[in-house]
């Protein structure tokens, strides 16, 4: 088997760099299209209804022909997250067979062409006018779509990353932190430029175009680069070719004897990922992976050992979601400054959730606490309930059911701050959790499960925003 030794270096970092393009480019078109709930307010403004009433003859009240406008509620960023979340959840029930049946070059290159023309067709309709009813569904269509094909190409690149070392794992998830980051910044870019809104709003949806397209070149780079087609070439050569040393396994081996890792059943050693760091041997991880496929736990088996990091991860995905972005665009300054008004929601709800969320997420490289087996951990997941609550009572405008206790900026920003950054640290501290419940041989099976729980929690907090939205 070829060693570590063997393989090519990583020049330039040009895999990394990929890598985190990757990651980015999965993550656009959800980001872009939250982050643009004022652009698309604006556009469905434009409709009204009527009803009949008492002509009002004291001037107070603006009469026409015995009725007044009435602006219609699409309800557009509950419909916008419903609709984006749904398709997650189904591809992931889809998953085996349409990775079998479709290739891998297949399903990613067509799924950033199918993002790029929607992107395209959703810059094309800011210059277009048209009835609010027909814009909104056109850019519901589009959203259901977009997100289909990106939940296709997210899975696609799960599984190509997977065939890497792990560090080009995290550069992806890194990447995909960053999206939401770069939809904020683009929002606001857009706003500094003083144009237009219907220019603007071109600027921005042509920035994800851009992107896209960089992320389909990156895609069809990568397999020219020598390091990256070392370990493809490697992956699809490991099923005809006999493991013919187990030297990397074997140091890991000896290391969890040393550190007393025993199977009380049977006497034998148990490896564990620290064993495999500590043994020295780099790949020892990577390889175990490859090698040790066979006589692996049925699902109900592994789902009975991580079903409380499953049930973690969903609900707080179902938490966040259920306010986030449905409720919180709501959100109003309390200053009434037309030219803060602007960058209000940009900078206090976007800016703030991804910047803080991505700090929540990289927190966990230092700190894992509460421990997989502590039970405080799901306790602290489900008080993050609290925060439905406390964002539902900032200031927004039409109340019809809550009062206003939270009406200061200030106070918007520390109740974001504290969700977003719980939000990143508990979602990445349940999806490391899990694989460290089961035997190595089932990591991919618990991936798989987390990867569908995670989507069930998106999709069940897409719903719920739909309740909690009428409560206002």
């Amino acid at each position: 088997m070829t060693t570590q030794k063997n393989a090519p270096v990583d020049r330039g970092c040009a895999v990394a760099v990929i890598m985190f393009i990757l990651g980015m480019g999965t993550l656009l078109p959800w980001n872009f299209f939250i982050t643009a709930t004022e652009y698309f307010d604006d556009r469905l403004k434009g409709t009204t209804s009527s009803y009949r009433m008492t002509p009002v003859t004291n001037g107070t009240t603006p009469v026409t022909n015995g009725t007044i406008p009435v602006t219609k509620d699409y309800k557009f960023a509950s419909f916008m997250t419903l609709l984006a979340q749904l398709p997650l959840l189904l591809f992931t029930l889809a998953n085996s067979f349409l990775y079998q049946c479709v290739k891998e070059k297949v399903r990613i290159a067509v799924s950033l062409v199918s993002i790029l023309f929607l992107f395209l067709l959703t810059a094309i309709m800011v210059k277009v006018p048209m009835h609010p009813d027909s814009f909104f569904s056109i850019t519901m269509a589009t959203i259901w779509f977009i997100n289909s094909f990106g939940a296709v190409l997210q899975g696609s690149l799960f599984g190509l990353v997977g065939l890497l070392p792990p560090r080009y794992s995290t550069l992806f998830m890194s990447g995909q932190g960053l999206a939401g980051i770069f939809a904020a910044l683009a929002s606001l870019l857009s706003i500094l430029s003083k144009a237009d809104k219907a220019s603007a709003a071109l600027g921005y949806f042509i920035t994800p175009c851009v992107a896209t397209l960089l992320t389909l070149l990156s895609y069809l780079l990568l397999p020219h680069l020598g390091f990256a087609q070392f370990y493809l070439e490697k992956s699809k050569s490991h099923h005809d070719q006999p493991a013919t040393t187990n030297e990397p396994l074997e140091s890991a081996e000896k290391e969890a004897l040393a550190n007393g890792h025993m199977n009380g059943y049977n006497n034998k050693p148990i490896i564990t990922s620290g064993d495999l760091e500590a043994s020295g041997t780099k790949e020892a991880l990577f390889m175990m992976k490859q090698t040790d496929s066979h006589d692996r736990s049925s699902v109900l088996a592994v789902f009975k050992k991580i079903w409380v990091m499953a049930l973690c991860v969903t609900c707080v995905l179902a938490v966040t979601l259920s306010v986030f972005p449905a409720v919180t665009v709501n959100v109003k300054s309390v200053y009434g400054n037309k030219e803060w008004d602007r960058y209000f929601l940009c900078v206090c709800c976007f800016i703030v959730f991804n910047v803080m969320d991505l700090i929540g997420r990289s927190v966990t490289s230092m700190v894992q606490w509460p421990s997989k087996g502590s039970r405080l951990f799901p306790v602290l997941v489900v008080s993050r309930v609290i925060f439905i609550p406390l964002i539902m009572l900032c200031k927004t405008d039409n109340r019809q059911y809550l009062p206003v206790l939270f009406s200061h900026d200030v106070a918007f920003v520390v109740i974001m701050t504290l969700f977003a950054v719980s939000n990143g640290y508990f979602i990445c501290l349940c999806m490391s959790y899990a694989p460290q419940l089961v035997r190595f041989k089932d990591c991919e099976t618990a991936g798989a499960l987390m990867t569908f729980f995670l989507a069930l929690g998106l999709s069940l907090g897409a719903a719920l925003s739909f309740l909690l939205r009428n409560l206002l």
